[in-house]
């Protein structure tokens, strides 16, 4: 049995599948979108004012203080995490703003620890 196209789209219109556009590079693609990808989480830049934890694990050491000036690649914490010694360091110049833990936390992956203006 041959099918064209224009039934291939009525048949998986039938079974309540989704078409939707993809964008991938500028090249535009019809598909079918599945409920767990038209689900997902969106991404989202990442914000260089935020100094995130890469790995889990427990604050050792903070090494600054809100409103001390840092230059980027100083050291900011100490992070420990399956018994190794892990160093923060900044991002970018400037001052931290706020310190969102505590010397001995655990910290989760992706948890902000610091925020820098």
């Amino acid at each position: 049995m041959i099918i064209r196209k224009t039934e291939l789209t009525e048949l998986t219109m039938k079974k309540n599948e989704k078409l939707g556009v993809l964008n991938i590079d500028s090249n535009l693609y019809k598909t079918r979108i599945s409920s767990r990808f038209a689900n997902r989480k969106p991404y989202k830049l990442i914000d260089p004012h935020m100094i995130l934890s890469f790995i889990p694990g427990t604050v050792l050491d903070i090494l600054v203080k809100p409103g001390q000036r840092v230059r980027k690649g100083d050291s900011l914490m100490l992070l420990d995490s399956m018994k190794m010694q892990n160093k923060l360091k900044s991002t970018m110049d400037g001052k931290v703003k706020t310190i969102l833990v505590k010397k001995g936390d655990r910290v989760s992956k992706g948890m902000v620890l610091i925020e820098v203006e």
